[in-house]
C-alpha cells in the first residue's frame, strides 16, 4: 500500500512538471505569427540550375524567392508590371538566406512566402523553402523599398496594397 501511494505521488509530481512545461511553451509561442499573409508557390529544380554535385546552385534561391514574391503580390491583386506602370519600382534593400539542406535536380520545391506586417515605405517578405519530403531546406528574408520611378525616392506603398495586406493579417 505504501509503495502504491509513493507511486501515485510521483505520478502527480510528474504531471505537475509536465503541466508547468506545457504552460511555459504556450506562453512562449509568438501569437503574432498566426496573423500573417501566406502564399504557396512551387518550382522544380532544372538541370541547368545544378552544380557538378547535383546540388541546386546557391544563387538560384534568389530567383525562387522572386517567384514566391511575384506570385504572392499577384494573389493580393497586384503585379510588378502594374506597379511599374503606375510609376512605382521595388528595388531590393536587403536579402538574407540561411541554407539548411540542399535541393537537388528535379526536386519540386515549395516556396512559402509570408508577409507578417503591413507595408509602409518598405515591404518585408519572409520565405521557407521545403522539398517534396516536407523537409525545410532554407529560410530567408527580402526587404524591398517602394520608390517613385520619376525621382527614385522612397514612397509609401499603394493604399490598396496596404489595405489588402492589412485585411489578410487581421483575418
Amino acid at each position: 500500500m505504501q509503495a502504491e501511494q509513493r507511486s501515485n505521488k510521483i505520478a502527480i509530481n510528474c504531471l505537475s512538471i509536465l503541466q508547468y512545461y506545457l504552460i511555459s511553451l504556450a506562453q512562449s509561442v509568438n501569437l503574432s505569427l498566426l496573423y500573417m499573409y501566406r502564399h504557396i508557390s512551387k518550382v522544380r529544380v532544372r538541370y541547368g540550375e545544378t552544380d557538378q554535385m547535383g546540388y541546386c546552385y546557391y544563387g538560384n534561391y534568389a530567383q525562387y524567392y522572386e517567384v514566391g514574391r511575384v506570385e504572392a503580390l499577384r494573389d493580393l491583386g497586384f503585379s510588378y508590371k502594374s506597379l511599374e506602370e503606375s510609376g512605382i519600382m521595388l528595388p531590393v534593400l536587403e536579402y538574407s538566406i540561411k541554407y539548411l539542406k540542399p535541393a537537388y535536380y528535379d526536386d519540386e520545391i515549395t516556396i512559402k512566402t509570408m508577409i507578417k506586417e503591413v507595408p509602409g515605405a518598405r515591404i518585408r517578405f519572409e520565405y521557407e523553402l521545403s522539398n517534396e519530403k516536407g523537409e525545410l531546406i532554407n529560410v530567408g528574408t527580402v526587404i524591398l523599398v517602394f520608390v517613385l520611378k520619376e525621382t527614385m525616392r522612397p514612397c509609401k506603398a499603394p493604399r490598396e496594397l496596404i489595405e489588402h495586406v492589412q485585411k489578410c493579417i487581421e483575418a
